[in-house]
């Protein structure tokens, strides 16, 4: 399929957090195409292998989870209650669809909340939250009652747009960095590359960054990149002064900060410089809040960075980012693992 196609279908495919299983199988069938492996792991993490062989293991991660919902109780009347897979603002949810993986196939369901009409003054002021919103199928008590279980997850309902370069969907955060990883590595083999460069779907970011942290454990990489999400600074509220300036078609955010290597994080700015890609810097004064805190923990460490891609409106049912920005960084990883000898860091 088409890389656009691919995108999509991976965007349209429900995975929140630890129910990845039908995003990850768009993913591994995409990968079966040109990697020379791909394998899961039993935590849910997938991966794609160029050159197996290879002297060096470079990882590139990009969690293939959203956020989502997971079904709590399951009242009388048949109204689904449930809590969140991830940090939702809950106001975005208000009125929106949400597909349930139920028994016996999925159902959509409404998010409901009291009508305006029926609230008082003191209530209309009040923001919602999750434990005051339900689920309504429209079907009858018993059909619901038998087929969401405690436990059932689901996704938020809305199709996946293209406005000129833009695309607006949900899930971007982050299935957009699993597709980046996925291309990046078909862009190294029609460079060439040599190095052992795994690309892996990692699982379970949104609750705390775990794949990732098992991945890397397995993998024990030389080196690896993690892929996600950054503000797009343009858009109201970003406050430059503290998240930096990464408007779309800025290209990569390199992320600079103490759990980044310098030498990577430098290595990258030149291969950029070098192939005339665009990106900005952005800095992390801790953590990184990306699968980057766990993997360069693992083991006796492991050095790497962080390459984000500008987005509006992170953890809503449309997200934004820019398919030049996705591109750019395509291409600047690529040509980084390509040189890495000379940009750094492997040794």
């Amino acid at each position: 399929m088409s890389q656009i196609t691919f995108l999509k279908s991976l965007l349209e495919a429900v995975g929140p957090s630890g129910f990845e299983e039908r995003a990850a199988q768009v993913w591994l069938d995409e990968a079966a195409t040109f990697a020379d492996q791909t394998y899961k792991d039993r935590y849910g993490n997938s991966f794609a292998v160029l050159n197996p062989e290879g002297e060096h293991t470079v990882m590139m991660s990009g969690h293939i989870d959203e956020i989502g919902v997971i079904v709590t109780h399951v009242d009388s009347e048949g109204l689904i209650y449930f809590q969140g897979l991830g940090g939702w603002d809950p106001q975005v949810l208000v009125g929106q669809r949400i597909r349930l993986l139920a028994e016996g196939g999925d159902i959509l369901a409404v998010v409901g909340k009291k009508a305006i009409h029926l609230m008082d003054a003191d209530e209309r002021s009040k923001a919602s939250k999750i434990d005051d919103l339900w689920l309504d199928a429209a079907l009858p008590a018993e059909e619901v009652k038998t087929r969401v279980k405690i436990g059932t997850p689901g996704r938020i309902e809305q199709p996946v747009l293209f406005s000129g370069r833009k695309i607006i969907s949900p899930a971007l955060d982050n299935r957009i960095g699993a597709y980046v990883v996925l291309e990046a590595l078909r862009r190294m083999k029609e460079l060439g590359v040599k190095e052992r460069v795994v690309a892996v779907a990692s699982s379970q970011e949104e609750i705390g960054a775990w794949g990732a942290r098992v991945a890397a454990y397995g993998l024990n990489p030389d080196l690896a990149f993690t892929v996600d999400l950054c503000f797009e600074s343009k858009a109201p509220g970003i406050n430059v002064k503290v998240l930096g300036e990464s408007e779309f078609g800025s290209g990569t955010a390199i992320t600079v900060g103490p759990m980044i290597h310098p030498a990577v994080a430098k290595g990258l700015q030149a291969a950029a410089d070098q192939h005339k890609l665009k990106y900005t810097l952005q800095a992390a004064r801790r953590h990184t809040s990306t699968d980057a805190d766990e993997i360069h923990l693992v083991r006796s460490g492991v050095p790497g960075a962080v390459l984000s891609i500008p987005s509006r409106y992170m953890h809503s049912p449309n997200e934004i980012v820019d398919l030049d920005d996705v591109d750019n960084t395509i291409e600047l990883m690529a040509q980084y693992v390509l040189g890495v000898q000379d940009y750094g860091f492997i040794r």
